[in-house]
């Protein structure tokens, strides 16, 4: 029986929902996946239909959603249904939806200094997602989140402290440096598989192929 999954994009466009969703729905059809594509968050409207998936990947950043679309998809996903997304497109959607937030594991807080140099460290190199990889250095945005303790954290970034606030206002985030963040990182959600990594604000961040390789790897792991 081949898996399926459905992609559903939308909201900020500044993180390339459509262009990102172009990359991985292609992919998972070569993975033998039947994919559904869709720009509509009324997918999560067919509590059956979600249910019979395999695997959801969200690709929506910011926005609001509809209490009974994130019933269905909080429901899928904790009867068993793989989910697995990247950067605001997950885990920066829906931010009056707690629940959604307490499912993905995370939430999105700043990213001082905007676009930084900074190093990724692989902490688990037995875990199926994350062996075989090495350390590696990003020019993107660098998330602080706000995140559960119970995740499984496969990578992670320190902060330096000496980057300006991305927010409101412009002072020196001093008080993180040393801080250590999960960058990458999994969980279950009842029965449910569900895979984050906080790298993908640009397409051409998944031209990394440490990047990539942990993406293609989530999804897989969360739809088995």
């Amino acid at each position: 029986m081949s898996k399926s999954a459905l992609l559903v994009w939308g909201g900020w466009p500044g993180h390339s929902p459509k262009e990102c969703t172009e990359i991985f729905g292609p992919w998972l059809e070569s993975q033998g996946y039947d994919v559904e594509i869709s720009d509509t968050l009324d997918s999560y409207m067919d509590a059956d239909k979600l249910q019979a998936l395999s695997l959801i990947v969200p690709v929506w950043t910011q926005g609001e959603i509809a209490q009974e679309q994130v019933q269905n998809l909080l429901a899928a996903v904790h009867s068993g249904v793989g989910i697995a997304g990247w950067h605001g497109s997950m885990g920066d959607s829906f931010r009056m939806s707690t629940d959604y937030q307490f499912m993905v594991g995370g939430q999105w807080v700043a990213h001082p200094g905007k676009y930084v140099d900074y190093d990724v460290n692989i902490i688990d190199h037995d875990d199926p997602i994350s062996a075989g990889l090495t350390d590696f250095t990003m020019h993107t945005e660098q998330y602080y989140m706000h995140v559960d303790p119970s995740n499984e954290v496969l990578a992670t970034t320190t902060f330096k402290g000496d980057q300006l606030a991305s927010g409101d206002a412009p002072y020196e985030t001093t008080w993180i440096a040393g801080c250590v963040m999960p960058v990458v990182w999994k969980r279950m959600w009842g029965k449910g598989r569900v895979f984050y990594s906080s790298l993908g604000h640009k397409v051409d961040d998944f031209d990394v192929p440490q990047v990539m390789e942990m993406m293609q790897r989530g999804m897989l792991w969360a739809s088995q």
